[in-house]
Order: structure tokens, then sequence, then C-alpha cells
């Protein structure tokens, strides 16, 4: 992959700011206008983070602070590089969504200072063969456009899991592990092995590896042939396969892919580039436009997910020393509870607009009276069916409680797990502990399945943790009664259930519970 662009000189211009700042103002529009045609050629969740990209670029506080340092004699390259870079670093600062969005703004970065220059942003390599591909991180204008021909797997020594890194190579059914430490150092043209579902890459495999690999993927490919199916199990287990969804717009691909419904619709999209709340009729449309595509299926709308860690002036923009255990979800919107109050009522709308089995959950919840709040506010407006997700460790610690009360749960891994063992899921420092394998996490879960079980609620998975075929097999022998994902696993996801019965489920994760580490629970759990 090639390197950053080298950084610009710290030198002063000519004397003539209106110039210099006229080349920048070109160079944005010229990036924006090629962002926007990568957007529309992506499609799906590409198109949403390329959209994003395009607003960055054209941010008006960069715009003006750009110009500031233009005005006081840097050229429009350094001012570009400085200006970005000192955003770059509240980003990461703030942690959680918003540091998820620094390396975004690099690459915006390194985009118009290319276009400054006259050369080509740097990108993913041309290759006649195809290859797995090894970088720092990949931007999100390449990742959205990966040629799957030639692109077989995807390693980056940073980001996380839920960067769009990760997101977008999972929506385009790419093999990705991010955070690999030491990828930098394997030569270009050596052969490796790429085991996504393991978290393992092979240097040099062996011909007994390579055969392996060869196989699984054949099975792959037939499995992709055949008739799509509702989820199950070996013993007839049903186990509904439902969508991740950020717009309606996304909801008809996911139903070709065989999505029984959705398991999480994230509807931050109205808000996060809103300067004020958005209407009720205007939230009721969207939220109509979605229901309609899964007439008599389970819809699962999460309440506005936003806070510290996604700023939103009509909300809370306070600065917080760390935003992750900030005023955030639940919290948020208890804070502004007119926000609550519409949002709520939007989806009443929309429940009573369509034929769908619209379920409503609020994220960030710690117990059973912000729960008790939650479902008892639902139910005041008319919501037919409330419940919670399962993101903070005491939600499940005090399962018992919080099932009494919700309709049903839904547990967040990514959160959880973020939670769960204390490392920031965008730190590649600590990207080994975020791993939803972890012995810990599997208990969690375990009690919210008990939990649900003994209270008759359901309980489901809507974090990425469901996409992992192995893992989806022992979540459900956790207790997991639905499963959620980016549309593009629902395929594996399926084959792997329909591979074991209820009890096989619940034998591998009894194996995985007596682990001490992550990759123990794998093997144990594959072994069982």
């Amino acid at each position: 992959m090639p390197e950053p662009l080298p950084d610009p000189a710290d030198e002063r211009h000519g004397g003539d700011a209106a110039a210099e700042q006229a080349k920048v103002d070109a160079a944005v529009e010229t990036v924006a206008a090629d962002l926007t045609a990568r957007a529309q050629k992506a499609g799906g969740e590409g198109q949403q983070v390329l959209e994003a990209a395009v607003l960055m670029a054209q941010d008006p506080m960069l715009a003006d602070d750009v110009k500031a340092r233009i005005e006081a004699g840097s050229t429009g390259e350094r001012a570009v590089f400085d200006a970005f870079g000192s955003f770059q670093e509240q980003l990461v600062a703030m942690g959680g969504y918003m540091a998820e969005r620094a390396t975004d703004l690099a690459d915006v970065a390194q985009r118009i200072i290319a276009a400054l220059r006259g050369v080509p942003a740097p990108g993913v390599p041309e290759s006649d063969e195809p290859f797995i591909l090894a970088a720092r991180d990949l931007a999100p204008a390449d990742t959205a456009l990966l040629d799957l021909t030639k692109v077989r797997g995807l390693i980056t020594r940073d980001g996380g899991p839920t960067s769009h890194t990760a997101i977008l190579a999972r929506a385009k059914s790419i093999p990705a592990i991010v955070g690999v430490t030491g990828i930098l150092d394997v030569e270009e043209d050596t052969v490796l092995a790429l085991d996504a579902a393991a978290g393992t890459v092979t240097t040099e495999p062996d011909a007994a590896l390579v055969a392996d690999i060869e196989a699984r993927i054949a099975e792959r490919a037939a499995q992709a042939d055949a008739p799509i199916t509702d989820g199950a199990l070996a013993d007839g287990t049903k186990v509904p396969l439902l969508a991740n969804l950020g717009s309606p717009k996304d909801a008809a691909a996911a139903v070709e892919l065989g999505a029984e419904g959705v398991g999480l619709f994230r509807t931050e999209f109205l808000f996060l580039d809103a300067k004020e709340a958005p209407s009720v009729e205007g939230q009721q449309a969207q939220y109509t436009e979605l229901l309609e595509h899964f007439p008599g299926r389970k819809v699962v709308v999460r309440a506005l997910d936003a806070g510290a860690d996604k700023p939103l002036a009509f909300l809370n923009d306070a600065h917080e020393e760390n935003p992750a255990l900030g005023l955030r979800g639940l919290r948020a919107l208890r804070a502004s509870e007119q926000i609550l109050k519409d949002q709520l009522t939007a989806l009443k709308g929309a429940q009573d607009a369509t034929e769908a089995d619209l379920w409503v959950m609020a994220p960030m919840v710690a117990d059973a009276e912000e729960t008790e709040f939650f479902v008892e506010y639902g139910k005041g407006l008319g919501l037919n069916t409330v419940g919670v997700m399962a993101e903070v460790p005491s939600l499940a610690v005090v399962a018992d409680q919080v099932t009494a009360i919700a309709d049903f749960v839904s547990i967040g891994t990514n959160d959880l797990t973020q939670y769960t063992l204390a490392a920031d899921r965008m730190l590649g420092s600590v990207a080994s502990y975020q791993d939803p394998w972890h012995p810990a996490v599997l208990r969690l879960v375990k009690q919210l399945g008990d939990a649900g079980a003994e209270a008759g609620k359901p309980v489901g998975i809507c974090g990425e943790a469901a996409a992992d075929p192995q893992l989806a097999v022992v979540l459900v022998g956790l207790g997991a009664t639905t499963l959620s994902m980016t549309p593009a696993a629902l395929a594996d996801v399926r084959a792997a259930l329909g591979e074991v019965t209820l009890d096989e489920a619940r034998a591998k994760a009894a194996a995985a519970l007596r682990a001490t580490t992550a990759q123990g629970a794998r093997d144990a759990a594959r072994d069982a």
C-alpha cells in the first residue's frame, strides 16, 4: 500500500492570500466531486460513508480554520494539513464514534493536498493478479470501491472492529482483520493465509493449510448458490436472521440477501448532520419507508444513540473528559426529553401506518430503573413492543430485573466488549482486548440469555459478533433467540447454523465458557 503523501513544508506563501485561498477552494471542490461520484458508484453503506466524507471536506468550521491560517501567511497545503490535523486530534481525544472518524478526516485532508499538488491521492495499488492488501489503515473512499475480483482479503495495522474499514469490508464480504501489529513488516509478494473468522494471519502457509482453505472457499461458493431459507438449526430450531441497517434505502438489498427482518435500525442518520432536531413528520416518513419493506416482519429500531461522543448541538455538545462513559444514549435523551418524545411519537405513527411488527429499544441502558423509565415512556405513547439494549455490563448483572420489565433485550456486543474489558474499541494498542469471544463477554451473554428464557422474553444479538459464523453458533447456545448482522454475512451464518443442533450449540457454548482467553474459547468451541 502506498505511503501517505509527505507532510507539506512549514513555509509561507508569497503574500497573495486570496490566490492561495482560491487554489484551496478549487481543490476542495475537486475532492468533493470525486467523493460524490465514488459514493454514487458504491451504493449502500459505502455511499453513506463517502457522503459523510464529502461533508467533512466542505465543513464550514474547517474552512474557516484553513482560511485563517492562509491569511496568517501559511501556504494552502500547510493550512489544510494543520487545520485538519488539529481537528483530528480533537476527534481522537473525544474517543468512541468521533475517534472512529479521525482516519476518515485524514483521508480527506490527503486528497485535498494531493489535488493542490496535482498528484494522485494515495490509494489501493493496481495489480493484474489477486492479492491480499496490507496497510496501516484504508480510507473509506478506497474500501468502498475495492475490486472484488482482485482483493481477496484486507489486513490493517490500525483501526478496530467498528472502524469504517472493518464495517465496509464486512459489507462487501471481504475477509478482513484489523489491528494486526507487525503486518507492515511483512515483505511484498509474501504468500499469506488470512482466516477472518479465527482472526489469524499465516505467512507462507503449508500445502495442507492451502488445501483446507481451497476446500472451504469451494464450500462457501456452493452455499452461495443454494436457495435462501429462514435461519434454523439442524434440528429445526428456528433462529431468525435479521439485518443491521442504517438507512431505509438499504432495506431492499437486505431482503434480497435473505434478511427475515431488521434487528438493528440505526436512526442516527436523521440527526448527525442536522443543525436542529428533525420534525416528527420528517422522521415518521423515514420510519414508514423502512417498515414498508417488511410487512408482517419484525423491525427493531434503536432510539437515537448520541451524546458527547456523537455531539449534536441540539442534544449535548458539551466537552467531556471521557465521553464513552458520559452523557450518551438514553442518558442524553432523558436530559432532552422532547427529542425522545418526538422520536417515539414518529415511530408510533409509522407503526400504525404499516403492517410491520415494530419493536423499539433504548441504547446505553444501565439498570432496571432506566429500563422501567423507557418501557413505560414508550408504552405510554402507544408503542406495542418496547425493550432495551444490553451494552453496559451492569445490565447483565441485573438481567433478571430487566427481563421482568422489558419486552425484549438486544445485546450490542461491540460496546459490551469494550466496557467489559475496559478497552477503547478504536485503539490499535488494545485491539486484542476488543474480542467478543472473551469468556467474560460470553458469560454476560449467558446471564442475559438465561434471564430471558426464565422470563419468556426474547434476547437477540445485534452487535458485529453475530456476523462471525462460528461465534453465531455459540451465541445461540448461550440463549440468543435471534441474530442480526450486516446483510452480507447472512449466507455464511445461515449455513453454519444449519450444521448443528441446539444441543450441539449448547455444548460448544459450554466449552467456550470454560476457556480462559478469547482464542481459547474459539478453539474450544471449534473442537467441541
